[in-house]
C-alpha cells in the first residue's frame, strides 16, 4: 500500500447479478405525504420516484441467493472451485450465524470454502470487494463471491417521511477471479468520530434492547422513529458528502495517475440524486459519466453500486469504471477497474 492506494494485482470482477424484489411502490402515491405538493418536492430533492420492497416472508439473502445462482450458471463456474463467500449486509437472516455461512449451503459451495460476513452499508461493497480481491491475490484462492445487499424497507419505520420513502431493497453478486495481468485500485477512508450521523441507538450490545426501545419519539424534524430505527443528520451527512467525498475522489485519481475524462463509468452510491448532482458537479464530470439507479430503486444501501451498475447492462463491457461508495461511519471507499469483453451483467426479478 503506497499512500492509501491498495493495488490489487491479478484480480478481475467478472460478472454481476442484480435482484430485485418484484413490489414496486411509487412516491408520489405515497400516502405517507400529507399532500401531492409534499410528495413532489421529496421527489424532485431525493430523484426518488419508486423503488422495490420486499415481500413480508422475503429477506435480502434471499434476493442475493437468486443473483448468485444465476451468475454462477452464465459464467459456467464449477461450483467447487469457489474459495471464499463474503456477504456484506446490515440486515442479516439472524444475529449469529453468518448470513455468508447459511448462504454456502444453499448455494451447494464446497465445506473448504471461506464465508463471513462484513456488516458495512453505504461504502460496504467497496470495502467487501476489496477483501475478497486482498484474499484472491494472497491467499491462492481462484473464484470468490461477494454477495451485498439489505432489506433497508425494513429499518425505516413507517412514519419517517425523510427515510422511509428513500429506501428501496435490492440484493447482488458479484464474482471475482484470478486473473494475470488484471489490477484493482482501492482506496479507503474512515472518520469514526462521525458515528452518530447515520445510526440505529439500541439493538447492540452498549444499548440493549429493551421495552423502551420499541417507544415511538417523534423528532425534532416531525419525522417519528424508535430506537431501533435508523435515524440521521441529514445536514451532516449532506455536508460530508458534498465537500469530503469529492475531494476524496480527486486524491485517488491523482494517486492512480487518472484523469476524470480517462473513466467511462463513475458509479457513486446512490444516496439522494440532489447531492449526486452536486458531486458530478464538483468533479466536473459529464452527466453521461454517472448513471443513477435511485429514481427507479431507492438508495439501496451497500447494492446500490453494483445495482448501478447492472442497469447498465452489455454497455459496460471493455468499459473503465470508477466506483465510489460513502455512508455509514462514516466512510468512504474508491475502486477502480477495467471491465472485461466478455463481462455478465444482469438485473433480475425475485421469483421465489
Amino acid at each position: 500500500m503506497t499512500d492509501g492506494i491498495l493495488n490489487i494485482s491479478n484480480v478481475q470482477i467478472a460478472g454481476s447479478v442484480s435482484c430485485v424484489p418484484k413490489m414496486k411502490i411509487f412516491n408520489l402515491e405515497n400516502t405517507l405525504f400529507r399532500s401531492s405538493e409534499e410528495a413532489i418536492k421529496f421527489v424532485q430533492m431525493t430523484g426518488v420516484e419508486e423503488k422495490r420492497h420486499l415481500e413480508s416472508d422475503v429477506l435480502v439473502s434471499d434476493l442475493c441467493f437468486e443473483a448468485a445462482e444465476l451468475l454462477i450458471k452464465k459464467l459456467d463456474w464449477n461450483k467447487d472451485e469457489i474459495g471464499v463467500l463474503i456477504m456484506v449486509t446490515q440486515t442479516p437472516d439472524f444475529l449469529l450465524p453468518n448470513t455468508a455461512i447459511i448462504l454456502q449451503d444453499r448455494l451447494g459451495l464446497s465445506k473448504n470454502t471461506a464465508c463471513f460476513d462484513i456488516p458495512l452499508g453505504c461504502s460496504g461493497f467497496v470495502y467487501g470487494a476489496s477483501v475478497i480481491s486482498s484474499m484472491l491475490t494472497s491467499q491462492g484462492f481462484k473464484k470468490g463471491l461477494l454477495l451485498v445487499g439489505d432489506s433497508s424497507s425494513l429499518l425505516a419505520h413507517k412514519e419517517d417521511k425523510a427515510l422511509s420513502p428513500l429506501f428501496g431493497d435490492a440484493g447482488c453478486a458479484t464474482a471475482f477471479e484470478f486473473k494475470e495481468g488484471k489490477n484493482i485500485n482501492f482506496k479507503l477512508w474512515t472518520d469514526g468520530s462521525g458515528f452518530k450521523s447515520i445510526m440505529i441507538p439500541d439493538g447492540g450490545y452498549r444499548n440493549r434492547f429493551s421495552e423502551k426501545s420499541l417507544c415511538v419519539i417523534e423528532g425534532e424534524d416531525g419525522n417519528k422513529r424508535t430506537k431501533i430505527n435508523p435515524e440521521m443528520n441529514g445536514t451532516d451527512v449532506f455536508s460530508f458528502g458534498i465537500s469530503q467525498v469529492p475531494r476524496e475522489v480527486k486524491s485517488f485519481l491523482k494517486q492512480i495517475n487518472k484523469e476524470v475524462s480517462d473513466i467511462d463509468y463513475f458509479l457513486f452510491h446512490q444516496a439522494n440524486k440532489f447531492m449526486l448532482e452536486m458531486i458530478r458537479k464538483k468533479l466536473k464530470l459529464e452527466r453521461a459519466q454517472v448513471p443513477y439507479s435511485i429514481i427507479k430503486y431507492g438508495n439501496t444501501s451497500s447494492a446500490s453500486i453494483p445495482l448501478t451498475l447492472s442497469i447498465l447492462g452489455d454497455n459496460v463491457r471493455s468499459k473503465k469504471i470508477a466506483i465510489c461508495g460513502f455512508g455509514v461511519g462514516l466512510s468512504i471507499g474508491s475502486a477502480y477497474f477495467e471491465i472485461g469483453d466478455v463481462f455478465i451483467n444482469e438485473l433480475i426479478e425475485y421469483e421465489g
